[in-house]
């Protein structure tokens, strides 16, 4: 468990510094691939609730971080382009508790091997984390405004994140069978069928 959580601990780092050098694309409203927040959501439902709050503190840790300590006026809150004092620093932890709790409560279908509902999940979450996320800007800003190409870009930002869920999750169990940690995740072994005996 404690080599697994490492690995998670990594995986997470990795994430934070690839996410750095993956662009916006322009021709779908700005929208971008999470990897980080994928990171999470996909440990999410691999861990425990403690193993889990953990990891949304350290998440939520450092995206606040890079997000925060950036120059006014840059490319900040992830997504949108706000100036840094528009949230407090720490308000990305509590979001990513939320999102790990709403994974969490599909963790006894994802252990049967029902992943598919997990994969889409990680793209309802991402469409929560975000949509929060944007009402609490407005909330501080005192101002309330949703336009459309918004709304879009929230949208393909949580359905382009959810299209790589698979391979995050496929790294996952690669990393959890050589850390002797057990997924039990039992919809991809095949049964082995009784051999017959002959009479």
């Amino acid at each position: 468990m404690i080599r697994y959580t490492l690995s998670l601990l990594i995986m997470i780092l990795l994430a934070l510094v690839v996410q750095q050098f993956i662009p916006a694309l322009t021709g779908l409203y700005n929208s971008r691939l999470l990897l980080l927040t994928l990171v999470f959501l996909c440990a999410s439902v691999t861990v425990g609730p403690p193993v889990m709050l953990m990891l949304a503190f350290v998440c939520g840790f450092l995206w606040d971080a890079q997000n925060a300590l950036g120059p006014p006026g840059g490319d900040l809150m992830g997504v949108y382009k706000f100036p840094a004092e528009t949230l407090r620093f720490g308000y990305s932890i509590v979001l990513y508790g939320l999102i790990g709790y709403l994974m969490q409560g599909i963790q006894p279908l994802f252990r049967e091997g029902k992943w598919q509902v997990s994969t889409f999940l990680v793209g309802v979450s991402i469409f929560v984390y975000l949509i929060s996320e944007y009402l609490l800007i407005n909330f501080v800003r005192g101002d309330f405004r949703f336009p459309l190409p918004t709304l879009y870009q929230i949208v393909f930002t949580s359905a382009f994140t959810m299209l790589f869920s698979p391979l995050v999750f496929w790294v996952q169990f690669h990393i959890a069978e050589r850390c002797g940690y057990e997924i039990r995740f039992e919809g991809l072994k095949h049964k082995k069928k009784p051999r017959r005996t002959l009479i």
